[in-house]
This record gives structure tokens, sequence and C-alpha cells, in this order.
């Protein structure tokens, strides 16, 4: 099982749009089991995969059977020992199955209130240093949990927030691999260079607090089957270039004047802050998404991958050559982002 995180600290880039299509390629065109975990409190891709009724089936009380709390199980039902004091986690909680959705993956759905547990993490955060048990098991909730699942799935992808908080930094920490989604525009460049900061910083305080319990509680990380090593510093996989306006020049396509000098520079910023996480040396270029026009909205709609619209969905006209194209590119860049690992 291997953990992969589509993070960039710019939001708009189309991280969740591509984190469920590559999903989706990967289960439904070439037969892995995969596992989406919505670690976004806006649960943007829970909506996408299930839709509308089913949201509200899960989510929503029933006033008429006079249930007042939350009916689903999600991310947040997880960590809710740990909410309430504790430091495990309720490895109970089951993903929603493939069958349930078109996307061909099982799901653990977000929660709006999962940013609550910001706090909890926060804490242990600053309680690391002691190199006592209690922060790194809350800290570990994620591996915690996919611990019962080693052999239910050969992928798990996750979708977070764009946020450097604590909760980020605890799916950082609990994943084998990354890739960064970029737009052609200025700022979603310059959160390259926050990744990459960001992640020496707390790295840094993780690993000397492992030193400490070694030291200090010798055996105690093991007890608990606490990962001591932090994967992602070797498991930078490369990013993808999307949503930019194109023109054709000569019978091919070239970005628009505006945005040639971002696309420019962006294997310099990538080569200078993010190839450090890199350890294969490869070409960190993984592929471009073209702007996709009226197909976001139909996949959204349908909640459907891409590649599985249909005319039922309200495909028309060329839109349906979009759909076979973008399958070809997806299907090319999924590939690539399993061969890598």
């Amino acid at each position: 099982m291997k953990i992969l995180t589509f993070f960039n600290n710019k939001g708009g880039v189309g991280k969740t749009t591509l984190t469920a299509n590559i999903a989706a390629y990967a289960a439904l065109e070439l037969g892995k089991r995969v596992l989406v975990i919505d670690c976004d409190p806006q649960c943007n891709i829970t909506q996408h995969i299930l839709g509308d009724e089913k949201i509200i089936n899960m989510y929503w009380p029933d006033i008429n059977a006079n249930i007042k709390h939350n009916k689903s199980r999600t991310v947040l039902s997880v960590v809710q020992p740990i909410v309430d004091g504790d430091a495990h986690v309720d490895k109970s909680i089951r993903p929603l199955l493939a069958r349930n959705n078109r996307f061909g993956v099982d799901l653990l759905p977000g929660d709006l209130r999962f940013s609550l547990f910001e706090d909890n993490l926060s804490q242990a955060w600053n309680e690391l240093p002691s190199g006592k048990a209690g922060g790194f098991r809350v800290i570990g909730w994620l591996s915690s949990y996919l611990q019962n699942f080693a052999d239910n799935y050969d992928l798990v992808m996750i979708d977070v927030s764009p946020s450097l908080g604590p909760i980020n930094r605890s799916v950082m920490l609990c994943s084998d691999y990354f890739i960064t989604p970029l737009g052609a525009d200025a700022f979603s460049l310059l959160g390259i260079r926050n990744i990459s900061q960001w992640i020496v910083g707390w790295s840094e305080l993780y690993e000397t607090s492992v030193k400490h319990a070694d030291k200090f509680n010798p055996g105690v990380l093991q007890k608990f089957s606490i990962n001591t090593k932090i994967r992602i510093k070797r498991g930078y996989l490369g990013y993808t270039l999307q949503q930019y306006i194109a023109k054709s020049v000569g019978g091919s396509k070239r970005p628009t004047k505006a945005y040639e000098r971002i696309i420019s520079d962006v294997p310099t910023e990538v080569g200078n802050y993010l190839s450090r996480f890199d350890t294969k040396k490869g070409d960190l270029h993984l592929g471009d998404i073209p702007n996709l026009y009226s197909l976001i909205p139909i996949s959204q709609k349908a909640n459907s991958p891409i590649i599985a619209l249909k005319t039922k969905d309200g495909l028309v006209g060329s839109q349906f050559g979009q759909v076979l194209e973008y399958k070809k590119m997806i299907g090319e860049l999924t590939k690539s982002i399993i061969g890598k690992i």
C-alpha cells in the first residue's frame, strides 16, 4: 500500500479534480484497489464523488426521527477519541465502498468539523520535544488508522486543503509520496517555496523529538508502532501544470504571452525548492492539464470522473472528443505516477 498526497499551498489549482480523476483512472482502467481520504474540511472531493443526495442522507439531521447529530461516519469519526481526550483512533470506522460511486474507489468522507482537530494536533506538536508517546500517537493518527488496511489497498490518495497547519503536517508525515499541482500563476509558484520551508521546519522538529524519545523513553515508539522516518523527504514525485489558456501556432498549442514567464520559471523554482525531496533525480514535470472548459461542471453534476462521462450525463458534440483526449492525458499521467512509486 502506497500513500500519496496531492498538495499545494495555493488553492484553486484543480487539485481536487486531479486527485479524483487520477484515483478513478487507477481504479477503473488499471484495476488498482484505491482508497480516497478527504482531509480537507471543505469536503470538496467527498461532494464530488458522492453527490448531493448521498451527502444529504449522510450528513443532514433527520428531523422526523428527532436525530440532532451528524449521521455520517467520517474522517472526524476516526479521530473522535483524540478529540475527546484520548490518544488512540477509532479503527472500527470503515470507508464507504466503491460500489456506492462511479469513481470505483473506496472513500473515507470528509467532515466540516474536522478543522476542530487542529487544536489537538497543535498541542501534540508542542509535546513532541518531551519524547513521550502521547504527542507522537496523536500526530500519527493516520498511520495508526491505515495499519488496519495495509492489505486492502494498492493506493491511498489523500486530498488536503492548501493550509500549512497541523492537519496537513500530520497527513504529510504519514505519506510516502506527494505531488504539487500547479496553476500558471505567481501565487501557485510561490507556494512551492512555502512548502519547502514548511517541510524542512517541522521535519527537523520531529526528527529531533524522535531522538529524545529514543534516549529518554527507549522502546516507547516501537511499542506504539510510531513512524520514525519522514518518507516524503525522499518521496517528491513532481508537479503538474494546469489551467492555462493556450493558442494554436503552427499546429501546436502554446501558452498565451501572459503565462509564458511563469511557465518558463516553473522548472527552476521546482528545482531550487522541491528537488531536494526527490531522490530519484528524474523528470519532475509529470504533465500538463489543459483547460477543461465545460467538462468539469458536467463531471461535478453527474458525480462521475471525466473519463466515464456519457451522453446521459449531458455530453454533446465536441465534448466527446474532449473526454477521449482527457482520458488519454490522465492515463499517461496516472501510469507515470504509478511507475514512479
